[in-house]
């Protein structure tokens, strides 16, 4: 496939084969090709950035605990008054996937949601899990520098409809694109076709994208389609990862200058 091997957020290889300084060395002869390409009196302005922006790694984010913290775990049990092992042993075994893959909407979810069909406040979970979402430490500012440098960046995602209500909270959107949400794709992590799409989507190889997740498995199974694949453990680590495969982030980056970003998506 290219590329065998997941970085884990130890900033160390695992244990698998892989050729990630391959990579790192194809990645610095793309800088180099691109700033050659830039001095060219050859191409004009528009030609030199998309030229540019094609020779970019492509981004792939996971975003539950990867970007925003998952209310799942603790705020949705307490919403319910359960333990978290409750929950798990009340609430159908399907119905949260079938709202993820979008073969359910919010209404059905609700009237499947627990395996003896209680009924429960729907209006109060969403708001519940709103509450919850917020940026993980580091997070944003690290997108933010990504973002300066002109990474190209999608959301790779598991997530229903409601990925608007963290949209609507904290703006995702001002660093990249929901473009890969489950909802709208109908494919869910770690199936094959979830990454293959992606591929197919964006008209690149493999190796041509990193996909960033918290979950091993959604690495592994990125890798075993092709992509590169980082394990996702906090900010610090990734900006570590991200060293070891070539990608220069400035750490310097300043908050008003991530503001400056926000601004491009106001009306």
């Amino acid at each position: 496939m290219g590329v065998e091997a997941v970085i884990s957020s130890s900033g160390r290889p695992t244990t698998l084969i892989g050729r990630f300084p391959k990579l790192s060395s194809k990645l610095s002869s793309v800088r180099m090709s691109t700033s050659a390409s830039s001095s060219s009196l050859n191409l004009n302005y528009n030609q030199q950035k998309q030229k540019q922006k094609q020779k970019l790694p492509i981004l792939l984010f996971d975003v539950m605990d990867t970007i925003v913290r998952d209310p799942f775990y603790h705020d949705v049990p307490s919403f319910f008054r359960m333990s978290f092992n409750e929950l798990i042993h009340t609430k159908h075994p399907t119905a949260w996937i079938e709202f993820e893959k979008g073969l359910i909407d919010e209404m059905e979810l609700a009237r499947k949601f627990f395996k003896d069909g209680r009924p429960f406040d729907l209006q109060g979970l969403k708001d519940c899990m709103q509450r919850g979402y917020h940026y993980l430490d580091g997070i944003e500012e690290l997108l933010g520098c990504l973002k300066q440098n002109g990474y190209e960046m999608h959301a790779a995602t598991n997530y229903p409809i409601w990925f608007q209500l963290i949209e609507d909270k904290l703006k995702l959107s001002t660093y990249l694109s929901w473009t890969f949400c489950s909802c709208s794709t109908g494919k869910r992590k770690p199936d094959a076709d979830f990454y293959l799409q992606i591929l197919r989507h964006l008209a690149v190889n493999g190796e041509s994208c990193i996909f960033i997740d918290d979950r091993i498995q959604n690495v592994n199974a990125a890798i075993k389609a092709g992509l590169v694949g980082l394990h996702f453990k906090n900010a610090n680590l990734l900006r570590q990862d991200f060293s070891l495969l070539g990608i220069p982030v400035n750490e310097n980056c300043k908050q008003q200058d991530l503001g400056e970003l926000g601004q491009e998506h106001l009306p």
